[in-house]
Parts: structure tokens; sequence; C-alpha cells
């Protein structure tokens, strides 16, 4: 397998060189050359390592043999609290929630993390080499990225967050952890400060090749490969269903779409915004308009520059690499795009207090705690008349994104339930914190990011 870049102007590269380079050269993100269809067989009945064995294996072929493929996916799978990784739990006839929070750090960004870890891992063993990790997060990537690189010979991380705009368990999460390979930094801003400051390292070409850096944010092709899996997974139990995801830089619901494109038969996409709905906001009107980021209860949503959209936006351009930087380029200018829309997707927005009513409801009715992104799933599905009332129509299978734990303050305030930590977390508020405040400046960045890594 070949990637090519969504700009059409970066060279051609192998999985293993996509991994470690995360950005394109161009600026653009690394997609297939062509798309594989899923494997023969796939909806028969196996372990979730198994089967995400075939689905990934032709992303990487080239780059990983089939045994190292295999070996890395069983240890990745093995640390999570469930023997299904990813269950599939029915709260109503017709409605289903993918529980993807049970890997080590409570999210579903384990779920990929947990694989490119190791991915990176033996890559860069087989390399000699060592890279520096560099990551933003909106709350749950930090902690997973750090899990997934931690007490590792071959990775340093560094990860930036935006201070005060995750919940004190995120940023627990990634501040409390004491190894020598991981550094954590709250910037002055948003999420989208701290992505484009992520972007800018990368395009300093001097910078990138001195500390050898690379990514694993959901920029890098290798989280969305491994995203793909529990999507086939879902329909492969369900058969023809459809699909509601809290969305906030397009990764996860990108997956969705790959594996609809690979043959899952799954029917819609419904996109779950926050107030920060700009991706709604496409869906029903064909054009991007960035607006100021709103702090909200879901805050892994506070979005306003969704980067995995140009994915998507790359093909329904035709492929078409100098169209989608003209777009890239003018929503980054202008605030302002028109672009294509694939008629697959639909989409709502929830405000903070359509999230809690939602949170309240699934208790009330239910007895089940969902966090206030997945409450954003749920009750996007509901508003696009996905969730079939007497359970005859499609299934509808909703993405539970993170575990209620992470969110306590929300899911308290909506139901009266503090959700209590898992005994894995035990101690999270006892620990000290190691995490550095700058401004949302490259150059202080970027100084300190060498700081951490020549002093290490």
């Amino acid at each position: 397998m070949k990637y090519i870049s969504t700009r059409g102007q970066a060279p051609t590269l192998t999985f293993a060189d996509v991994l470690l380079s995360g950005l394109a050269a161009d600026g653009g993100l690394y997609v297939p050359e062509t798309w594989p269809t899923l494997p023969d067989g796939w909806t028969r009945p196996r372990p979730y390592a198994e089967l995400a064995s075939e689905v990934i294996w032709p992303y990487v072929d080239g780059s990983f043999a089939r045994p190292e493929l295999e070996a890395m996916v069983a240890e990745a799978y093995a640390s999570f609290d469930d023997p299904d990784v990813c269950p599939l739990v029915e709260l109503e006839p017709g409605l289903h929630l993918m529980e993807l929070f049970h890997g080590p750090t409570l999210a579903f960004k384990d779920v990929a993390l947990q694989l490119v870890g190791r991915m990176f891992d033996a890559e860069l063993t087989r390399r000699q080499d060592r890279a520096t990790i560099v990551v933003a997060t909106s709350g749950d990537t930090g902690s997973a990225a750090i899990a997934a690189c931690v007490g590792r010979p071959t990775l340093d991380i560094v990860v930036l967050h935006p201070a005060g705009r995750v919940s004190e368990v995120q940023r627990r999460q990634m501040t409390t952890v004491d190894a020598p390979n991981v550094f954590n930094v709250a910037v002055e801003g948003t999420f989208d400060d701290c992505q484009d400051l992520v972007k800018a390292l990368f395009a300093d070409a001097a910078l990138r090749d001195r500390l050898r850096l690379s990514a694993m944010n959901s920029i890098n092709w290798a989280r969305i490969a491994a995203q793909i899996v529990y999507y086939v997974a879902a329909a492969a139990r369900l058969g023809s269903c459809t699909v509601a995801v809290p969305t906030g830089n397009f990764g996860n619901i990108l997956a969705g779409w790959i594996a609809r494109r690979s043959g899952a038969p799954i029917e819609r996409l419904a996109i779950g915004s926050n107030s920060n709905d700009v991706l709604t906001r496409w869906v029903q009107t064909r054009t991007l308009t960035r607006e100021g980021v709103v702090p909200t209860w879901s805050p892994s949503m506070d979005i306003q520059i969704s980067s995995n959209h140009e994915r998507l936006l790359f093909e329904l351009s035709g492929r078409n690499g100098a169209a989608t930087a003209e777009w890239m380029s003018r929503y980054r200018q202008v605030g302002a795009v028109e672009v294509p829309v694939d008629p697959v997707f639909l989409a709502a927005s929830l405000d903070d207090a359509a999230t809690l009513a939602e949170i309240a409801a699934l208790y009330e009715q239910t007895g089940y705690l969902a966090d206030p992104h997945t409450a954003v799933g749920v009750g996007a599905a509901r508003a696009c008349g996905l969730v079939p009332g007497d359970g005859e129509g499609l299934p509808v299978v909703c993405m539970a994104t993170a575990h209620p734990a992470k969110f306590p303050d929300a899911v308290e305030r909506s139901t009266g339930v503090r959700p209590s930590l898992p005994a894995r977390l035990e101690g999270l508020f006892d620990r000290p914190e190691r995490y550095e405040q700058l401004p949302a400046d490259l150059g202080s960045i970027a100084q300190h990011v060498d700081a951490c890594v020549r002093g290490r």
C-alpha cells in the first residue's frame, strides 16, 4: 500500500514512512493510494483482535509482516478491561451504544493509540532511531498518547492542551504521569491554537528534522486505520445500520465513512455537534464558516477547524489536490468556503442544556450513565430521526466515546449521581502534577519542545 497527500505535492510514501512523518511535507494529510475492500468473511463472529488484524492488514502491507501486525494487535487489546474490547450495548429497541472507552485512559483514542504506540516502537527500533511525538489535545488524545508512549525507549512525547478547557480528570490523566520521556504544556488558548502550533512545528523543516518530530493526533493516518475496525465490528453484529458519532476533529466519523466505502452496510452517518457546530452547518448549508470556539460541557468537541475533514474533501473533490489545498487555504484566510457535502451525512447540534437533558433522560429511562460527548451523539441520532421508536427501523449505533467518570461534574449535574473512577485510576487526585503553562506563541513552544528533548 502506498499513500498520497491530500494536497498533491508531497512524495508518495509507504505506511511506515507515513506513520513516522504524520503530516505530509506539503501541509496535507496522507490517504491510501487506493481504498481496499473488506476481507472475505468479515461478518463471521470472531475476537475483536482477529477482526482488527484482517481489516488493518491491507493498509500496512509492505511495512509490517502479517505475524508482526497480529502480535502488536493482540498485545494492544489485551490491555482493555472488556473481552469484547468495544462491546455493543442495547439501550432500548433499535438503539445501541458501542462502548469505546474500555482502554487504559477511558476514551476511544485508546483503541487506536494502544496499537499505534507499538507500531512506532517497532518501526523506530527497526531503524535504530528515536522520535519526538508532539500532540495537540482537546482532552482525550493527550492521555491516550502518553499511555501509548510512556516508558518506550524510542519515544519522547510533548502534549499541548488548552489551559482551563479540559476537565480536571482529563488534565490530571496527562499531568500526573511521572516519566522522563513525558512532557505537558498548558497553552493559553483554544484547542485550535494547540493544533495550529503543532502544524507550525511540523512546517519548520529544520526543527522537525533536528528533533525527529512525529505525530499521534488523527492527522496521522495510522490512527484512522485502527478506528475503521469498530465500525466494521458493529456492522458485522447488526447488519445494515445507521451510525451517530459525537464529532470534533472528524477523525472518528471519517473512519465510519471509510468502513462504509469499504463495504460495511452503514446506511447513514449522523454528525453530533455541540455549540461549536461548524460541521453541522456544513452539512446543512454546504459551507464551512469558522466562528469563535465556545467552551462547553463536551470539551473534546470544542473545535472550529476539523483537521480530518480535509481527507473527506479530497475524496469529494475527485482527489483533486489543488482544489483541496485551495479550499483549506481559503477557509483559514477568509473563514468561510463553499465545499461539497456527501449526502450520506446527517447532522444535528446540541447546546449544553440539551446535552445535560439527554444525559438525564438516558439515566432516567435506562439507568445508563453517559458522558456528555456520548449524549451529544445520542441526541443527534434522535434529532435526525434515526432512532426507531418501535424498534422496527434500521438499528442505530451511537459511538460512546468516553467513560462518564472523565466528566463527573456534567454527569452529576444531570443525574445527581457522581460516577466514580475505575480502580485503575485510584489516587489520581492525590498525585502531583507536572506541566508548564505557555502562551500560544510558536517561538515559545518551539523553544520549550527543543529544551525538553535536549534536556532529557
